[in-house]
């Protein structure tokens, strides 16, 4: 494991044990943090999380996270802007952790103390203001009725929207009003009648109403007004207690007038029942009036005291609002700094913490370099002791060094699986076999140039954009935007091959064909002259242009799909090569080549053959290759049409030889394993770890062909009594129906395989015939449609179907297909290729960095 990988393979990964000190412990984990090339395990998995050593300190960052979520949520409610990260990361570099964090424990219970007094103050002076605002609202409107009621008695009486009354008091009512002259009190004293008056919401008006009706009998008139001004209710508080807001609410003033207090009582309990309000009016006008000037000067007074309140409030939010992103960087890396460090184990006597995980093997001396400099910022003369374990059996995980451009294109198959620690990575083809089948689809130079476009437009300016739009929909595009400029400059590569440009042609040599003048259908004549790269453009104003394209496409779609495998099934030889399975390229890759190349790269050959006959000048049929292959099946020997001399005689072989390589594939390696297996029990241990032999193959066999062994990592250094060991393990283990069973679906999985596979790649053909025939569609029905049009009418209609053929071009053809062609290109590498080779069953590293916590600020 001598080579070194970037993209190709894997980064060699080494297994090492810390020792640090106890009280440089925070400063040295720190320092790997900002290293961010190791990645801890975990030594305590039996312990529960509150046993743990460092459980205090997480619990005291979880108040802490808990008091900045109640600030941030109160600076969100209040919309005041808080300060980036990166322009407060100098806090953080100043002071340690664990001072900041001592620093921020009595500060952040101030502010939310201040804050919560505040609030509270703030929600009972509203809530005041809305108790003043009904009041005033009640006086004006009983107001209003009393001076009706004393000015016309009998309207109001005659008035059934607004509600009812005893008709025995309707003498007493009209007598008490002419002898008071108006006077409501002297209506009081004579008729002994009080009311009930107050505010509830509107929409239980009518409930209300039901109500009083039945329960009383209609022995009471009621009287109400509608608040044309919504008031503004304060909402319940979040649960951290921040977020508060209002909600509009909606309603009625009403008076109600009885005889008795029992009545009065009864009324009084259903409009609190209900939700009413109820305020105490008296029934001198006087009094009244001075009642609402009162009312209103204390709104006023209400008013400004709630003013200078929330400019308070605002004040010390906007003076949080410039360190919150620090204080939130500080505590999310001092959580990660003691998770980390609860995953060690605690030596009480030494007064060390043990550590172990994995480091790139490359980054070993970055790693020391930084313990070093951890124990001399801490001031600490001896530093963490870092030390590398061998003969560890444990799968190191998988890394790979990307960069911006890689980066996308590694993401499409860590999406499918994450490699086997250091087999071939198909990130690396797929930088440029994912763009060129996406193409092969995709194929336009005008679709293509606005593709490669966009995304080169997001490369220019991404230093500008920084990480991204802030939109999920644009961030991906935007992660993505080295594979579409590439997606695109392939698609005006095959855009040429193909010879469309938004669905026309492009003339940009002499055409091998002529088309002679005349009335009517007429053929094309050739001229001897040959198109010098791609489809002749004269073919786009033919009849039979479909029938060429497709039979063209469908063809080309076979090849690549042929020589995508083929380039697939080879890379097993890098792989069994690289761990030491020599014995699998016979047992395994050997008849796999064969049976693909037997039938399908034959095929290949064939249509290549094909193309290069012209059989117009032989004067032969030209036959049909699908039934050629059906028949090299059903009836072997047996040639219908000829394509070239000896062809039963090959079919014939290369049928034999394909037929050979499935018991091949099916018998070979298990019936070698349990020879060797055989061998082993009787001959004893000897030859246990030697190069080829039995154990490298049993763990070939149980990883799927591409596993990783101890001997990879540790070589010999394991020692004879381990070599007993893992020998008695595996000889105990072998089971040869299970190898057995395993192999059988193997062999059955990469037989159906090869033919459905093949078959999924004619999905270049029907997809790249789709979007060339939508295109055409697109601009029959738009642009072609007003050529015919004039002066200036022509203008403003080839004006108005430009932009909707341009608009419909990039939210059809360019969205909608690419997204399409997208996807079916990411099966092809998915499915088509990766099954032939990639196992795909390693797991991420994943060191201990601070870079993610950033994103989440």
């Amino acid at each position: 494991m001598a080579e070194e990988a970037g993209i190709l393979r894997s980064a060699q990964q080494s297994r090492v044990q810390l020792y640090i000190p106890y009280e440089t412990a925070h400063d040295t984990v720190k320092a790997l943090g900002e290293v961010g090339l190791f990645q801890p395990e975990d030594l305590n998995p039996d312990t529960t999380p509150f046993n743990k050593t460092f459980t205090a300190q997480l619990r005291t960052l979880d108040e802490l996270e808990r008091r900045l979520r109640f600030l941030t949520e109160e600076i969100k409610d209040a919309e005041v802007p808080i300060r980036p990260f990166e322009e407060t990361r100098f806090i953080l570099n100043q002071r340690s952790g664990p001072e900041l964090v001592d620093e921020l424990e009595p500060r952040l219970k101030q502010n939310e103390d201040r804050l919560r007094q505040l609030r509270e103050n703030w929600d009972n002076i509203r809530g005041r203001a809305l108790e003043l605002e009904e009041a005033r609202a009640v006086l004006m409107e009983t107001d209003v009725f009393f001076r009706q009621a004393a000015a016309n008695p009998s309207a109001i009486m005659d008035d059934g929207n607004r509600g009812s009354f005893d008709e025995s008091n309707a003498p007493l009512l009209e007598n008490a009003l002419e002898a008071g002259h108006g006077d409501q009190s002297a209506l009081n004293a004579t008729m002994h009648l009080e009311f009930v008056s107050g505010t509830i919401d509107r929409e239980r008006m009518g409930t209300f109403e039901r109500v009083l009706w039945r329960v009383l009998r209609g022995n009471l008139y009621m009287n109400y007004a509608e608040i044309e001004t919504p008031f503004q209710v304060p909402s319940k508080a979040s649960s951290t207690g921040g977020g508060a807001s209002a909600k509009a609410v909606h309603k009625n003033v009403f008076i109600i007038f009885a005889h008795g207090a029992d009545l009065l009582e009864k009324i009084r309990r259903i409009s609190e029942s209900l939700g009413a309000t109820l305020y105490n009016i008296d029934s001198d006008p006087d009094k009244r009036h001075d009642k609402l000037r009162e009312v209103t000067a204390r709104i006023e007074e209400v008013s400004q005291i709630s003013l200078e309140t929330e400019t308070a409030r605002r004040n010390e939010l906007m003076k949080i609002a410039e360190s919150i992103s620090a204080w939130w960087g500080c505590v999310r890396q001092e959580k990660l700094i003691y998770h980390a460090m609860n995953n060690f184990q605690y030596d009480q006597g030494r007064s060390t913490l043990i550590a172990e995980g994995w480091v790139p093997t490359r980054d070993l001396p970055r790693v020391q370099l930084a313990l070093r400099s951890a124990a001399e910022n801490h001031g600490s003369s001896m530093p963490a002791i870092l030390h590398e374990l061998t003969g560890s059996t444990k799968t190191p995980p998988t890394y790979y060094r990307t960069n911006k451009f890689t980066e996308g294109f590694q993401a499409i198959i860590d999406a499918y699986g994450i490699s086997t620690y250091q087999e071939i990575n198909p990130g690396l083809f797929t930088v440029i076999t994912f763009p060129f089948l996406f193409a092969v689809m995709f194929g336009d130079i005008g679709h293509g140039f606005l593709m490669a476009l966009a995304a080169g437009m997001m490369i220019l300016f991404e230093k500008r954009i920084g990480k991204g739009f802030g939109n999920e929909i644009l961030d991906t595009f935007y992660f993505g935007r080295y594979i579409i400029v590439l997606m695109g400059i392939f698609a005006i590569f095959t855009g040429f091959v193909y010879n469309d440009i938004f669905s026309l042609g492009l003339t940009l040599a002499r055409s091998g064909w002529d088309w002679p003048s005349g009335e009517g259908a007429v053929d094309a004549v050739a001229n001897g002259a040959v198109y010098p790269f791609g489809i002749d453009p004269a073919w786009h104003g033919a009849d039979n242009n479909l029938i060429f394209t497709n039979s063209l496409k469908m063809k080309m779609s076979i090849i690549l799909g042929v020589i995508h495998m083929t380039f697939a099934i080879c890379l097993q030889v890098p792989n069994f090569r690289f761990f030491g399975k020599g014995f699998s390229i016979i047992a395994e890759f050997l008849p796999q080549i064969l049976f693909m190349e037997c039938i399908f790269g034959y095929l290949v050959l064939t249509i290549i053959y094909k193309w290069s006959i012209d059989w117009a000048a032989s004067g032969r049929e030209a036959p049909s290759l699908l039934n050629m292959l059906i028949y090299m099946f059903l009836q072997p020997g047996t040639i219908d049409v000829q394509l070239y001399p000896g062809q039963a005689f090959v079919q014939t072989v290369l049928l034999l030889v394909a037929l050979v390589c499935v018991p091949w594939m099916l018998c070979m390696k298990p019936y070698v394993l349990w020879k060797k297996h055989k061998n082993t029990t009787e001959q004893g241990y000897a030859q246990i770890g030697s190069a080829g032999g039995y154990q490298d193959d049993q763990t070939d066999l149980e990883d799927g062909g591409n596993g990783f062994t101890a001997g990879n990592l540790s070589g010999e250094e394991n020692g004879n009594g381990a070599h007993e060991e893992m020998n008695q393990e595996h000889k105990e283990e072998f089971d040869f129906g299970e190898i057995a069973v395993h192999q059988v679906i193997h062999t059955i999985e990469f037989c159906l395989g090869c033919i459905s596979n093949t078959a999924s790649y004619l999905r270049l053909w029907a997809l790249s015939l789709a979007h060339a025939q939508l295109s055409e569609v697109l601009w029959t029905m738009t642009i072609s449609k007003v050529f015919y049009f004039e002066g200036a009418m022509g203008v403003a209609f080839l004006t108005l179907m430009f932009a909707a053929w341009f608009a419909l071009s990039i939210a059809i053809l360019i969205v909608m297909e690419g997204l399409s062609a997208f996807l079916h290109a990411l099966r092809l590498h998915w499915v088509e290729m990766n099954s032939k080779f990639f196992e795909g069953a390693g797991y991420a590293f994943t060191p201990l960095t601070f870079d993610s916590m950033e994103d989440d600020i």
